[in-house]
C-alpha cells in the first residue's frame, strides 16, 4: 500500500493489539478496535480476521458499500463458501474480478500449488483417478504472528519437520474443490514441510499424467506467456528466487525411472506477498479496475 500510486491506508484494525501504535509502510498507524473502524467513504476493505470470523465482517463491510478482499478461509471453495463469490487466484479469475464486491484471496500453500497445475488441468492431462503428490516446505510467518511454544527460534532452528501428516491440511479443501471445478479428477495428497527460515514456500508436485509430454514446460510458457506475476523457468527455483516479489516461479521435469508418464514440477512463491498480501492487492487491483501491477514488487 505504502508503494501504490492510487490507494491510501484510511485505517488498520485489530483486536488484542487495539490502540497500539506502530511503524507500517513509512507511516505512523494506531490500530482501531474492529467494531469502530470508520467504513464510511472506504473504497475497500482487506479482511484478514481469523477463519470463522471472517465472514459475519464481510456482510458488515458490504452493507456500506465497500468492496471486500477476504484473507481467510470462510469464503474460499470447499469451505461452504457461496458460488457467487470469486476465488482470488488473479491468473485464473481475472475477468470474474472486475467489481466483484467480495472476493476469497486463496491460501497460500493452494496458490503455489494450484498456479503449478493449472496448465495440466485446463489441457485434461492429469491421470484421472490418479494421485498428486505434493510436498511443500513453509517459513515461519506461514503460522501467523500468535506466539507459540513450537515456532521458538530454539524449537526451529537447525530443524526441519513435516507437520499435519495424513492429509488433513486445512488447505486440502480448497485445492480439491478447485480441482473439481477444473475438471481434474484426482486426488491430492499434501504433506506440508516447515522450514527454519523467516518466509517463502518451495512446493515439489509429482503429476501423473494421462498421456506423455514430449516438451512439458512448453506448455507453462504458453498459459503464463503473458503472465506479470508468473515465472516459467529452465532452472531449478528457490526461496531465493521469490522472497519479497509477488511472483511464482514454476520448474517442470519428466520423471525417469517410472512405469508411467509422471511430471514433477516445482514451485516457489513469498508466502507473505504472493501467497498473501501480494495477491489480495493484486485482486483489489482488478476489483477497482487499476492497473493490476499497481504497488506490487516483481
Amino acid at each position: 500500500m505504502a508503494g501504490h500510486p492510487r490507494l491510501a491506508l484510511r485505517f488498520a484494525s485489530a483486536n488484542g493489539r487495539r490502540g497500539e501504535r506502530v511503524r507500517l509502510g513509512g507511516q505512523d498507524v494506531t490500530f482501531v478496535a474492529p467494531e469502530d473502524v470508520p467504513l464510511d467513504g472506504v473504497a475497500l476493505v482487506f479482511s484478514a480476521l481469523p477463519h470463522g470470523s471472517s465472514a459475519p465482517w464481510v456482510t458488515r463491510v458490504s452493507v456500506h458499500g465497500a468492496h471486500v478482499v477476504d484473507l481467510s478461509a470462510d469464503l474460499r471453495p470447499g469451505n461452504g463458501a457461496p458460488v457467487d463469490v470469486p476465488y482470488g487466484l488473479t491468473e485464473v479469475a481475472r475477468d470474474e474480478l472486475t467489481g466483484a464486491a467480495v472476493v476469497a484471496n486463496p491460501g497460500c500453500y493452494p496458490t503455489a500449488i494450484l498456479l503449478a497445475l493449472l496448465p495440466l488441468a485446463e489441457q485434461g492431462l492429469v491421470l484421472p483417478g490418479g494421485t498428486i503428490g505434493v510436498a511443500a516446505a513453509s517459513g515461519v510467518t506461514g503460522a501467523g504472528s500468535s506466539p507459540k511454544p513450537e515456532l521458538l527460534f530454539g524449537e526451529v532452528t537447525e530443524n526441519y519437520r513435516a507437520y499435519a501428516v495424513g492429509n488433513g491440511h486445512r488447505h486440502l479443501a480448497e485445492m480439491r474443490a478447485t480441482l473439481a471445478r477444473w475438471g481434474t479428477d484426482a486426488d491430492v495428497l499434501f504433506t506440508p514441510h516447515l522450514l527454519p527460515v523467516a518466509r517463502g514456500i518451495l512446493a515439489t508436485l509429482t503429476v501423473p499424467l494421462a498421456r506423455p509430454l514430449e516438451h512439458p514446460l512448453e506448455l507453462w510458457r504458453e498459459r503464463f506467456a503473458n503472465e506479470p506475476f508468473v515465472e516459467v523457468t529452465d532452472e531449478l527455483p528457490s526461496l531465493r528466487d521469490v522472497v519479497h516479489r509477488n511472483v511464482v516461479r514454476i520448474a517442470v521435469r519428466a520423471a525417469e525411472n517410472v512405469r508411467h508418464p509422471t511430471l514433477v514440477v516445482m514451485a516457489a512463491i513469498d508466502n507473505l506477498v504472493k501467497g498473501a498480501a501480494g495477491q489480495a492487492l493484486q485482486n483489489a487491483n482488478r476489483v477497482l479496475g487499476l492497473d493490476e501491477t499497481a504497488g506490487l514488487p516483481r
